[in-house]
């Protein structure tokens, strides 16, 4: 890849990242429909805190157990 390219997606990374993200939201709202689409966002949102939560080094035992306390 040229350098001046890799330049320019370094310095407007967020902002790529930001179009290209706006562009699959409206094709998948389109295509799928809100309630679809939300379904998506909220499974994605869920996976993604739960990789945030196992990359901190809490196994999945752990994990439930803050999610899920045990009943008394």
């Amino acid at each position: 890849m040229n350098s001046s390219v890799k330049q320019i997606l370094l310095l407007y990374r967020g902002r790529i990242l930001g179009a290209v993200s706006g562009v699959v939201l409206a094709l998948m709202w389109i295509f799928l429909g809100f309630w679809s689409t939300a379904f998506v966002l909220i499974c994605a949102a869920i996976g993604y805190y739960i990789g945030v939560r196992f990359d901190g080094d809490e196994d999945f035992r752990t994990f439930l157990e803050r999610v899920l306390p045990p009943v008394d």
